[in-house]
């Protein structure tokens, strides 16, 4: 006899699968939050419909690199106050925003009852969806480990310091020994000279490729560029202050490639079904100790 959660899902339409990116770093400064606002600026700018979610949930930023000045957040969904698609706010690029609140640290640690409220939020968003780009918070926290478990890809960006070399790897390690995740989409980001930045990738997969069973995949880099710092000053994308910097040129790239990743198949492609799984925590691995 089917479960009623089977019927459920069985009974649910079908609607084109969602790709789930979570952008992530192993560390802060990393630019890791840049390159989520400009990739999701660069998809949004083909004509896809893109949702940038702030998985930073108590220490939110996406709105500040936007220059958006939200009315309400993710909390106000949670407290039941506003629906999901009342606090989404829209970029003069077109990328829909969904705001987490910022200088909340309750929002950092959701109750699973709170989680399921998010699910079902995002299950009854009437707009047409087609990727989500989510911007995890830095380095190693439980709720870096969830989104990036649950997304269908996860981009960890990367950057030329020694700190920032071996954080990123301690992340890997970590998402593929305790959390099964075994690809790994790595851009080096504000790199100094055109192929630094495969140079660099390169160093990482030796270290993974000795001690870790993943597959990084090298998907481009970002070079060091002073427009993008002045429109992080001016709190708008580059590439729509600056569409012909070299940066802006780069998320271009970035953003073809990833339109090439392939699609989640069945009902697993569907974005509640992102948020569900980030309900199921694994079982731990036991490890025997020599």
């Amino acid at each position: 006899m089917p479960q009623p959660e089977a019927r459920a899902r069985a009974a649910l339409p079908a609607l084109p699968a969602v790709q789930v990116i979570a952008v992530t770093g192993g560390k802060g400064g990393t630019g890791k939050s840049s390159v989520a606002v400009n990739l999701a600026t660069a998809l949004a700018q083909t004509g896809r419909h893109i949702l940038l979610l702030d998985g930073d949930l108590g220490l939110a930023n996406v709105d500040v690199l936007l220059g958006l000045t939200p009315r309400y957040t993710l909390e106000h969904v949670l407290r039941g106050e506003r629906r999901l698609e009342e606090v989404i706010v829209a970029s003069s690029a077109g990328v829909r925003v969904v705001p987490a609140a910022s200088g909340v640290a309750r929002m950092a640690a959701l109750s699973r009852t709170e989680q399921a409220a998010i699910v079902q939020a995002f299950a009854a968003l009437p707009e047409p969806l087609e990727m989500m780009i989510v911007d995890t918070a830095a380095g190693i926290c439980e709720s870096v480990l969830q989104f990036c478990q649950s997304a269908q890809q996860v981009m960890v960006v990367l950057c030329d310091e020694p700190a920032a070399l071996t954080d990123t790897y301690a992340l890997i390690k970590v998402l593929s020994r305790e959390r099964g995740v075994r690809q790994f989409r790595v851009v080096a980001n504000m790199t100094g000279e055109h192929g630094q930045g495969e140079s660099l990738f390169r160093r990482l997969q030796r270290v993974t490729d000795r001690y870790l069973d993943v597959v990084l995949d090298y998907v481009g880099e970002i070079p060091k560029d002073a427009a993008l710092h002045k429109a992080v000053q001016a709190q708008r994308a580059v590439l729509e202050l600056f569409p012909s910097s070299p940066a802006a040129h780069a998320f271009r790239k970035l953003a073809r490639t990833a339109s090439r990743w392939p699609l989640p198949a069945g009902p697993s492609g569907r974005v509640e079904f992102f948020f569900e799984r980030m309900l199921v925590r694994p079982a731990p691995q036991l490890q025997v100790l020599k």
